[in-house]
């Protein structure tokens, strides 16, 4: 003889209950009601617009245009900024860029925690502020005083280089990228080191005493633990770098505006944006910004999801 048991049935709300719930509601909805309404109208409105005006094409019509029209273009303006040479030749510069130094900033953000975490480690302190300075100084300051250290005449890179047979002039159009490269490099790798470092302080101290009498120790403990434990924060700032390059603005901005004679006010696609707003054509420029945005999202989840997939499998 079987007996069958069966879960009581849960206690129907009383009317106090449902009220405290209501009112918990309430509380909730005004406390993000004011994220909400910002979130809106600064996020959302803004790129709603943007696709709004990207769909759309003025023309002007009169000697000095005087008059114009407004008629929907539904994918003209996509099709002209994927024809616009300037703008795709920023895209490749730009994604060129984050190929190299992406890997190279994070690779040494990587190098730098792990020494910070490492046993052996002296004036940690002293380090990490030293290491995280540069992201502390304001990105257009930086730009400037980079400037100035890389003027041909004047820097202290190009006599070394010289003597070993690399006459190199660093603001000129084809050193550029370099340049930039070693700025964004310079400015971000603290930053990303204290992502990386914050999560090598979360690695839980069994897991490392197992390790090390295991005989895990020095670069194979770095290896085999600590980076595989820390994977997590290393997507996440691949992520953060990738979208951070496709906005990349500051640096040839600053060079383009000092009158650099290496540096293009077309470098980056938002430089390339700007102008075409600037020349009369925003629903061109809304086009390219839409374009620029979805490609930022393809790249930027297409990563998460390929690395989730990897350790899904691993």
């Amino acid at each position: 003889m079987s007996t069958q048991t069966t879960t009581p049935p849960a206690p129907a709300p009383t009317p106090v209950t449902a009220g405290r719930s209501r009112r918990t509601a309430r509380y909730a909805a005004g406390f993000l009601a004011p994220f909400g309404i910002l979130f809106t109208t600064m996020m959302l409105a803004p790129i709603g617009y943007a696709i709004y005006q990207s769909f759309f094409q003025v023309r002007r019509q009169g000697l000095f245009g005087g008059g114009q029209t407004t008629h929907f273009a539904g994918f003209g303006n996509f099709s002209r900024a994927l024809q616009d040479g300037d703008f795709m030749a920023s895209l490749g510069r730009v994604a060129l860029l984050g190929v190299v130094q992406v890997p190279v900033m994070l690779g040494l953000a990587l190098g730098l925690a792990l020494l910070l975490d490492s046993r052996s480690a002296r004036l940690r302190k002293m380090f990490r502020l030293t290491f995280f300075l540069p992201y502390a100084l304001p990105g257009a300051i930086a730009v400037v005083m980079w400037s100035f250290l890389l003027v041909k005449n004047l820097s202290p890179f190009t006599g070394p280089l010289a003597a070993i047979g690399v006459h190199a002039d660093f603001l000129s159009a084809d050193w550029i990228p370099v340049s930039i490269g070693n700025m964004i490099t310079w400015g971000w790798t603290g930053y990303n080191m204290l992502i990386i470092y914050s999560a090598l302080q979360a690695v839980p101290g069994e897991v490392l005493e197992a390790a090390t009498l295991d005989n895990c120790t020095g670069w194979r403990l770095a290896w085999y633990v600590k980076i595989p434990m820390v994977w997590p924060a290393l997507v996440l700032t691949t992520v953060f770098s990738v979208i951070g390059t496709a906005q990349l603005y500051t640096e040839p901005a600053v060079l383009a505006a000092a009158r650099i004679p290496g540096a293009s006010n077309k470098f980056s696609p938002i430089m390339n944006t700007t102008l075409t707003a600037s020349q009369a054509d925003p629903n061109l420029a809304a086009a390219e910004s839409v374009l620029l945005a979805l490609m930022t999202l393809v790249l930027s989840f297409g990563f998460l999801k390929f690395t989730q997939r990897r350790m899904a499998d691993a």
